[in-house]
């Protein structure tokens, strides 16, 4: 007899070996390279976008249909009846953030390993100094700039010159 409790990770396994893992709430990221710039995005910049689901709650409500009856003396006659209406309701909308980020090209070891170094000297990486843009080193990504109210694990253009790792461009004297 198969225990049901054991289903559940072998199937997990089963589906990893097709290299297809579905998203669990441990794992969010909507999170995608963009092929084509947004409009308006200046040539040769690269860009990710952000896809948050919209929030949405479930509301119980008890509505009044008839109010009590009291007597005169004050004594309840007949209670007041309710019924209750269930309904669903968005919180908060689904929002499309569009973010520029360092173009694949840009990414290489060396540049991963700065990253790493900048993260670590701010104690937000323990992971080794190895180039990799593994999961540790996102995970730290995210914890730096999810403060600044960008909660994603892709290293943006502006935390990437944040950490000094992109120069910031200046005004010319014209």
């Amino acid at each position: 007899m198969i225990r049901p409790t054991l289903i559940a990770p072998c199937a997990l396994l089963a589906l990893a070996a097709c290299g297809e893992v579905p998203r669990t709430a441990a794992a969010p990221d909507a999170v995608q390279r963009l092929d084509t710039p947004p409009p308006g995005a200046a040539p040769g910049t690269c860009w990710a976008q952000d896809t948050s689901p919209a929030v949405v709650e479930t509301v119980t409500e008890q509505i009044l249909v008839s109010p009590a009856e009291v007597a005169g003396d004050g004594t309840v006659t007949r209670p007041a009846s309710y019924r209750t209406e269930t309904a669903q309701k968005i919180v908060q909308e689904r929002r499309v953030t569009r973010f520029q980020v360092p173009c694949r090209a840009e990414l290489t070891p060396e540049f991963n390993a700065s990253v790493q170094r900048a993260l670590k000297a701010r104690e937000l990486y323990r992971g080794p100094i190895n180039g990799e843009m593994d999961r540790r080193t996102r995970a730290a990504i995210r914890s730096f700039q999810k403060p600044q109210g960008f909660d994603s694990d892709i290293l943006s253009v502006a935390g990437a010159r944040q950490l000094g790792l992109i120069a910031v461009p200046r005004d010319r004297p014209g």
